[in-house]
């Protein structure tokens, strides 16, 4: 029979500093030194503790200082304080698992509100936090904007693969809604997705940050209207300029992903996130995602033949690309846009064009895109709160049909009040 390993938790190594802290100076025996065999029996001056500790400590010999003589004590910084345990909310459902952790739907147990609770996949992580968890982290602190997705805390288990980020829970995300609404979205309403969307991203921007994987599974709409930016596992900050700083290749969903990072560009900017923007606009309208490639070269192909294959007036740096000269073009072609897309006018016409523009340097930037005469056009943009309101998937909740009957404490009700006015 195997012994059993013990638990998965290592145990925690004592230091030369754990040792120290244990031990104060007063309990600590001083040594003296060994007399030596003189004639006279004068005694040995012994050593005293004033003599030890600094002179700043000579006043409270028996209490240990809180930090070095030689180094001003913290004020401007916080205290640091311990994470809470998971256990301080109720598990109620499952909502979805991604690639960088299971996101749970939760009660606090203190306060009875809803969240979201998303563990961190670490079972297989070796090389300590991963990368991933830290940005994700940093980026929903650093952003605290009405649409993008706000987060509460950080709570942990009982080993050290069990950390949760506690984010607010939205009822619905625009992937989901978008399948079981019985009609898309009107004109006004796009128009307030996309200001709220470009609001967000901008703001992300502003803060030198790139989320990198924009979609509409990412995008969470609660009942009152009102969009919120989620999943920032993929984003990361960058620097002035843009782009330098070996970003990886591996990041947005494919469907989503901007033709520079298919054909190999070492250096991306925000333009990325702008084209992912573009299919989002284009799927609200549609109700469906516009590239919807199985691989690489065929999105590539849905994208030329969409947009017309590029030429150097339109994207100069084409050629450049790693993978520019291997792909062969097909013949040239005007976009086909307005044949896709019939029923929008020439204003959004214009800016699903410039979102979806092939060079990054001349794609519309989230600032330039809110100021675009499409939304102070008729239609204009709905107020969030005029919406409707739909069951939640991720709370279990389901569509009544149109054919039941209405519940029945309903049907009490209205008896108790027929019977109350009878003569």
């Amino acid at each position: 029979m195997e012994e059993d390993p013990g638990p998965s938790t290592p145990s925690r190594k004592r230091s030369r500093w754990d040792i120290e802290e244990e031990t104060s100076p007063t309990e600590q025996p001083l040594k003296r030194r060994p007399k030596s065999k003189q004639v006279n029996d004068t005694p040995e001056p012994s050593y005293s503790i004033p003599h030890i500790l600094p002179r700043s400590q000579t006043a409270s010999q028996n209490v240990r200082p809180s930090h070095s003589a030689y180094v001003p004590p913290r004020t401007l910084h916080p205290t640091l304080q311990p994470s809470r345990s998971v256990y301080c909310y109720e598990r109620l459902n499952s909502i979805e698992e991604g690639s960088y952790g299971v996101v749970f739907r939760a009660r606090d147990k203190e306060t009875g509100d809803i969240v979201a609770l998303k563990k961190l996949k670490l079972d297989e992580e070796k090389n300590g936090f991963p990368i991933t968890a830290l940005r994700e982290i940093n980026s929903l602190m650093a952003c605290k904007h009405e649409n993008v997705v706000g987060i509460r805390e950080v709570v942990v288990g009982d080993t050290l693969t069990q950390v949760f980020i506690v984010m607010d829970f939205i009822e619905h995300d625009l992937k989901t809604l978008l399948t079981v609404m019985p009609s898309p979205f009107l004109q006004s309403e796009i128009k307030t997705l996309m200001l709220q969307l470009l609001s967000a991203v901008a703001y992300c921007h502003e803060r030198w940050i790139l989320h990198r994987d924009l979609k509409t599974s990412n995008l969470l709409m609660n009942n009152r209207g009102t969009i919120k930016v989620a999943d920032f596992g993929l984003a990361r900050r960058y620097g002035d300029p843009v782009g330098v700083g070996g970003l990886t290749q591996l990041v947005v969903t494919l469907w989503y992903r901007a033709p520079e990072i298919l054909l190999g560009a070492k250096e991306y900017s925000t333009a990325v996130d702008l084209w992912s923007v573009g299919c989002i606009f284009a799927e609200l309208l549609l109700k469906e995602p516009l590239f919807q490639a199985k691989g690489e070269i065929e999105l590539l192909s849905m994208i030329f033949k969409l947009l017309g294959p590029p030429t150097a007036h339109s994207w100069p740096d084409y050629s450049s690309l790693p993978l520019g000269k291997t792909i062969t073009l097909p013949p040239p072609h005007p976009p086909q846009l307005r044949q896709k897309f019939q029923y929008i006018t020439a204003a959004g016409i214009d800016l699903l064009s410039r979102l979806l523009t092939y060079d990054p340097a001349k794609r519309i930037s989230a600032v330039d895109a809110l100021k675009h005469p499409y939304f102070s056009e008729s239609p204009f943009p709905k107020h969030p709160d005029l919406f409707g309101s739909f069951p939640s998937a991720a709370a279990g909740e389901k569509r009544r049909k149109p054919y039941e009957s209405p519940p029945a404490p309903v049907r009490a009700i209205d008896h108790k009040l027929l019977t109350e006015f009878e003569p």
